[in-house]
């Protein structure tokens, strides 16, 4: 059986004294920017917290840190230099009626929270106040004022308290009690389970019961793109045959297929030789050029460089030439070319080294960009610090030349 724990027991507030020097304190706090040191022990932790926290960042008075209503800021001020809060020239106090003009209502929310409303009905103003334990700042366990406000007409029933603290503490009991759910058994399939027979609950079945309809069988497999592996030996020889080779040639696509992972690139590497072969003399070529002549010649096979040979055009031609003799033909000096695919490898390799000079050249800019920046950043916040630029300076300075010693060591 569960047990139920009790809340403690706890004594009704002293509206009069726990109200009184927040109320005295309002004027001032209308006109002063910095709260009254002797008004904070009289306010919870959490409001108190705020008021010191706010007040300081800001030169609006703080009256309007009291209420988390910043709609009424500017009528609870008006209250406060109505004059109204002004102490009674004989007995030093404010007039108010305790005992009549006050209402109050108690709520206890949850197990650790109790709140007492007092509504000031002749002032037009109303006090929230809290049981608070463990006071950071050292106080003793009491209630302490956690909000100040504008009361309107509907604020008591808004706050939906009781009138008796007694009565706050039975309601509590009786509002947790209803709502542990009770255990309700439901038959589903043959399986007993218990559910609770809550309404709100009532709305997340729909939800749930789409899961209830979902198949339980796993998604089909998916079949792979690659030919199926080899048939079982039972199966005959020749369909066994004709699986394998569905298997070699899906797999023989990826034999020329260079790993991304690997930077090694035969293909590169013969171009890079092709472009660092020494060229031969100018007017010299390794292979003799094949003549367009008709007259074939005797092979000679020499294992140097030889002459380049003329190769003869008609007259005409748009392509350089030299007359020689009598003779009606024209003949053009055949001059070395690079093949055509060194020429493309020449062109890639170049293109790379540019785009690595290029992709240096804006680091570099990138970099020099980021000091400059960082200089005039330390230098901005240097002098919104006080130091002068001639001490700014310096310091730069010496630490460029505490650099220059250090510089090898880093």
């Amino acid at each position: 059986m569960a047990v139920v724990v009790q809340p403690p027991t706890v004594a009704p507030p002293d509206i009069r004294s726990i109200v009184t020097p927040v109320l005295s304190a309002l004027p001032g706090a209308a006109a002063s920017a910095q709260p009254a040191t002797t008004v904070l022990p009289s306010l919870t932790p959490i409001l108190r917290q705020r008021v010191q926290l706010l007040a300081s960042a800001s030169t609006e008075p703080w009256i309007r840190l009291l209420t988390y209503e910043p709609s009424k800021v500017a009528q609870l001020t008006g209250i406060a230099q109505s004059g109204v809060l002004d102490p009674h020239p004989v007995s030093g106090e404010i007039e108010v009626d305790w005992d009549g003009e006050v209402d109050t209502q108690y709520k206890r929310v949850d197990q650790e929270t109790l709140h007492t409303l007092a509504v000031l009905r002749e002032l037009g103003l109303f006090f929230k106040l809290l049981y608070c334990t463990a006071d950071p700042d050292g106080g003793d366990d009491g209630w302490l004022v956690g909000e100040v406000g504008v009361a309107d007409a509907s604020l008591l029933n808004t706050f939906a308290g009781s009138s008796d603290i007694n009565q706050a503490e039975a309601a509590f009991q009786a509002k947790k009690t209803t709502s542990i759910p009770r255990p309700v058994v439901q038959a589903i399939n043959g399986w007993t389970s218990q559910a609770p027979a809550d309404e709100e609950e009532d709305d997340d079945d729909g939800y749930w019961a789409r899961y209830d309809a979902t198949p339980s069988r796993t998604p089909a497999a998916q079949r792979s793109p690659a030919p199926p592996s080899v048939a079982p030996t039972s199966q005959p020889d020749i369909q066994r045959s004709e699986s394998t080779e569905a298997e070699d040639a899906y797999y023989a696509q990826y034999d020329s297929v260079q790993p991304a992972m690997d930077n090694h690139d035969p293909d590169e590497e013969v171009h890079m030789q092709e472009l660092t072969r020494p060229l031969p003399p100018l007017g010299l070529a390794a292979h003799p050029a094949a003549p367009t002549t008709t007259t074939t010649a005797p092979k000679e096979t020499t294992s140097g460089p030889v002459l380049a040979q003329p190769i003869p055009i008609k007259p005409g031609s748009e392509r350089s030439s030299v007359s020689l003799g009598s003779d009606n033909e024209t003949w053009v000096m055949a001059h070395p070319r690079p093949a055509s695919s060194a020429s493309s490898a020449g062109s890639q390799t170049v293109a790379k080294l540019e785009e690595v000079a290029e992709t240096r050249q804006q680091t570099e800019y990138g970099v020099k960009q980021h000091i400059s920046r960082s200089i005039r950043s330390l230098f901005l916040l240097s002098r919104a610090s006080g130091i002068d630029r001639e001490e700014f300076e310096r310091m730069v300075r010496t630490e460029l030349d505490v650099l220059a010693m250090v510089e090898d060591e880093i």
